[in-house]
């Protein structure tokens, strides 16, 4: 359940009542994760992983109503305000034009008072919240254009320019900073609640970053950039039996020489600020630590890209010597060498199965619950998946009846029941599956469709739809099979 999937009056979902309400809906059906997407501002096509920063949080999610319990917005601020017509699909058109005057009253009001607490935050964030204050500031002030498209001074990072642009832009500097104050105030406040639950916050660490963002503007030599700063090559996956073209998604690739002969010093930092806000992280497109695939910028397509290798395990090592051991899952989906596969060995981490990709009626899979062993992690699908009764309606006919045969269905059983069932029962060592599938969604509740643009990541619940009958059937199931 992705934040912005939670139901709200406001156009989102939030870090307030509605997510708590959550919270206490797993904890009711014994529950110990929440998984989310990552809570990064989001930027062209409003996916999550293509954010403006990947240490900032996403100023759509601050919640109206707990800034108005604390003094900083007056109801009649934010309750007329047109924020969509449809409560189960986020307009993030609407939310782009109207949410930012909001915010600002509240930050104005933070601001004119005592700012001891904002001010320690400020500093203890500095070493990401400086440079991305006077990112967006910059953005702002060129009418929301690339920051590749901006003036060639500030474009490259030129001292004498970027002071010039600190100062005369320092009212919405502090107004940058006031948001992400205010966002992590409020998750900082959802996250210790769940922790007293007993519930832990799993997050997502997406491995590249946008090529419009914050992170390769203030960071340029760690990216593979020419001397304009632009890509040289960008990232994506080659052709297969799913894309005759690949997936070309243009976003830089790392110089992981330059990020090597600093000791890892960024990865470092962005790792160790996600396990601020996260208890388990999700390391996506784990193979592209091993191998990445380096497509020239400007191609048409992912046809004519070339593997190139990765940091391997020495990046993990100094993960691990900097911060300890902590919990990680590996997204290792897709086709794997053994390359890859000894990586994640010498990692140690859990990979992950998804049960909608099991049943392929021409050969056997090592995503079938009887194949699974202890360290893995099992989801019935993903955010990238459709949901259960989407598949079933959608899949090959012989995919269909092998799962149906599989998961002994032989009437009018709930299919989305059956397949968490099958996860729930298996030896993984974590079983996960999607609000969707738990609300029994048809295919019109998808989260995304890889490789689209437009119309993805919009989803939302329906308030109220979270029953107690619900929660006591994985409840039910979740002590069946001893999972609590």
């Amino acid at each position: 359940m992705h934040i912005s999937s939670l139901p709200s009056p406001c156009g989102i979902g939030t870090m307030g009542r509605a997510a708590y309400e959550f919270a206490d809906f797993l904890a009711e059906a014994g529950q110990s994760c929440w998984q989310v997407l990552p809570l990064s501002p989001t930027g062209f096509g409003d996916s999550p992983y293509q954010c403006f920063s990947s240490f900032a949080g996403n100023p759509y999610f601050i919640d109206l109503d707990l800034l108005e319990e604390d003094g900083l917005l007056k109801k009649s601020e934010y309750s007329g305000i047109d924020w969509g017509r449809d409560p189960l699909r986020t307009d993030y058109g609407k939310l782009y034009k109207n949410r930012y005057p909001v915010l600002r009253a509240a930050c104005r009001r933070l601001l004119s008072g005592n700012t001891a607490d904002y001010e320690l935050f400020c500093r203890q964030n500095a070493f990401w919240l400086d440079d991305y204050a006077l990112f967006m500031s910059l953005k702002d002030h060129f009418c929301g254009i690339a920051w590749t498209d901006w003036d060639t001074a500030l474009r490259k990072r030129e001292a004498s320019a970027v002071n010039r642009a600190r100062a005369g832009l320092d009212s919405d500097i502090s107004f940058w900073k006031a948001v992400q104050y205010l966002f992590f105030r409020q998750w900082n406040a959802l996250h210790s609640y769940t922790h007293r639950l007993g519930i832990s916050i799993i997050g997502d660490l997406p491995i590249y970053v946008a090529p419009d963002s914050c992170d390769i503007w203030a960071s340029p030599d760690y990216f593979q950039l020419d001397e304009q700063m632009r890509p040289t090559y960008v990232a994506g996956c080659p052709p297969d039996g799913f894309s005759e073209d690949g997936q070309l998604w243009g976003n830089p690739l790392y110089r992981w020489d330059k990020i090597r002969s600093d000791g890892y010093a960024w990865w470092i930092r962005r790792v160790a600020q996600q396990f601020e806000i996260y208890d388990v992280l999700r390391i996506d497109h784990f193979r592209g630590f091993d191998e990445y695939y380096a497509i020239p910028c400007g191609a048409k397509n992912a046809r004519n890209g070339e593997w190139r290798r990765g940091p391997g395990i020495e990046l993990f090592r100094a993960l691990d010597n900097s911060l300890g051991k902590r919990s990680y899952i590996a997204e290792d989906l897709g086709f794997l060498t053994d390359s890859v596969r000894e990586l994640l060995r010498e990692c140690g981490f859990p990979g992950m199965k998804v049960l909608q990709f099991a049943f392929d009626s021409r050969e056997e899979s090592d995503y079938l619950p009887h194949n699974f062993t202890r360290d893995c992690v099992a989801y019935t699908g993903t955010h990238d998946n459709d949901t259960i009764n989407g598949w079933f309606k959608n899949a090959p006919g012989a995919d269909a009846a092998k799962a149906r045969d599989y998961l002994r269905i032989t009437g009018g059983e709930s299919l989305p029941r059956a397949m968490i069932t099958a996860v729930w029962a298996s030896v993984a060592d974590v079983a996960i599956t999607t609000i969707q599938d738990i609300l029994e969604l048809d295919g019109s509740a998808r989260m995304n469709v890889p490789g689209t643009q437009g119309g993805n990541w919009l989803w939302r619940t329906k308030n109220g739809s979270l029953k107690s009958e619900t929660a006591e059937w994985l409840l039910h199931i979740t002590q069946l099979y001893g999972r609590k």
